[in-house]
């Protein structure tokens, strides 16, 4: 007890001045060196000896008021963890700071010391970081000429609002002539800068579907013409560490506006903070498009997947017969309803067009229908064979 009103003491009497020092910049307090361990890593594998944590709020003076700026935020969780992580006599590595959805960070910890935290009152989880490793595209027939899915939902129209889309992936082709890509806003997790490039095409894809342009060319997105906002979690493997997809999500809460609409096009095994951070980012009134997962299993098996929340959907997938998709996951909740995303063509990195199909296609048409309909999307029948007896009514605008 005597050591917590130390501890305590000592943040309030830090943060008292940390008002006045210099902010340091958001590459600060992130750091990368999987590489190697990245190049063999499987979906959902342990990176050893990195820890995700997530203080208990309640137990930290966390002084910074909401209104300042996201680096101030960071700032303080990365000054509070430094305090309490030495009080403790722990040694560690800091590796991300999270502090607009969730107060904590991401260090590497002997298995000891992280035994020794999760003893801790103060901490609400802390979990072993893993690995998202995407699934391979779903085989499909070659590319269709037309992407089937825009019709399908009644999108294609060139969109005339004043909201943004911002797409949490592999990053996205930042001068594809078929999308409107505002670079300077987005981030790149993965190599640490503004330059959040495609070079996996899985994000560009995503984006297409969203937003590409009504030109004369390429294919036209479900809010044709939107702004597109890169945040870059995935490497060109289209992999990347929990921690760091945490990150993304709680970089987009803080610089998203209310009826800006994200694209989740990826998830894993169940995995609570991700679950947090992407709940506590959509009580800002920022709409979440969750792809179900291609597992073929019930969504709630799967994080962010199985998050519910006013402003949240998540997407199973359909053919262009409406029939459910063979790979998507079901059940409702947390499935709120199904899009086309088999054989989706839409546009690629490298300037490029290609189809894939995959709930990672499908979540982008609702993002697009979110976009258009200010998160009031309406439905046009229902699929197909859904597995769990009770069938997604088909997204529409």
């Amino acid at each position: 007890m005597k050591k917590r009103l130390l501890l305590l003491m000592v943040m309030a009497v830090m943060m008292a001045f940390i008002s006045c020092q210099e902010n340091e910049s958001i590459e600060a307090v992130k750091s990368h060196d999987l590489a190697l361990f990245e190049d063999n890593a499987g979906n959902g594998d342990i990176i050893p000896g990195q820890y995700v944590v997530v203080f208990n709020e309640s137990s930290f003076k966390f002084s910074v008021p909401k209104a300042s700026s996201y680096n101030e935020k960071l700032n303080e969780v990365k000054q509070i963890a430094n305090v309490y992580l030495k009080s403790v006599g722990i040694s560690y590595e800091l590796k991300q700071i999270y502090g607009e959805t969730l107060k904590g960070f991401c260090a590497k910890l002997s298995d000891e010391d992280a035994q020794k935290l999760s003893n801790d009152k103060g901490i609400k989880y802390i979990l072993p970081d893993r690995m998202y490793v995407m699934a391979k595209p779903v085989p499909q027939p070659p590319a269709e000429s037309t992407p089937w899915g825009i019709t399908r939902v009644g999108g294609g129209a060139t969109y005339t609002g004043a909201h943004v889309a911002w797409i949490i992936d592999t990053g996205v082709d930042l001068d594809h002539p078929d999308l409107n890509v505002n670079a300077s806003r987005g981030y790149d997790f993965i190599n640490n800068d503004a330059f959040a490039d495609d070079d996996n095409g899985h994000g560009s894809h995503c984006a297409g579907t969203v937003a590409a342009i009504d030109n004369s060319f390429g294919v036209v997105g479900v809010a044709a013409g939107a702004t597109i906002i890169p945040v870059k979690v995935l490497n060109r493997r289209g992999s990347g560490a929990y921690s760091v997809i945490i990150a993304g999500v709680d970089f987009v809460a803080a610089n998203a506006a209310p009826g800006d609409a994200v694209n989740m096009s990826l998830g894993g095994g169940v995995y609570e903070p991700i679950d947090l951070a992407v709940y506590n980012a959509s009580q800002k009134g920022i709409f979440f498009a969750l792809a179900a997962g291609n597992e073929t299993d019930d969504a709630n098996n799967h994080s962010p997947a199985r998050v519910n929340g006013t402003y949240i959907w998540t997407i199973s997938a359909m053919d262009s017969a409406d029939k459910f998709a063979y790979f998507s996951n079901y059940g409702n909740p947390p499935v709120d309803f199904c899009a086309p995303g088999v054989s989706i063509y839409s546009t690629y990195k490298g300037g490029g067009y290609t189809t894939m199909s995959g709930t990672s296609m499908a979540a982008p048409h609702m993002c697009g229908i979110l976009l258009v309909t200010n998160g009031n999307p309406k439905t046009s029948g229902y699929v197909l064979s859904d597995p769990d007896g009770k069938p997604d009514p088909i997204a529409h605008i």
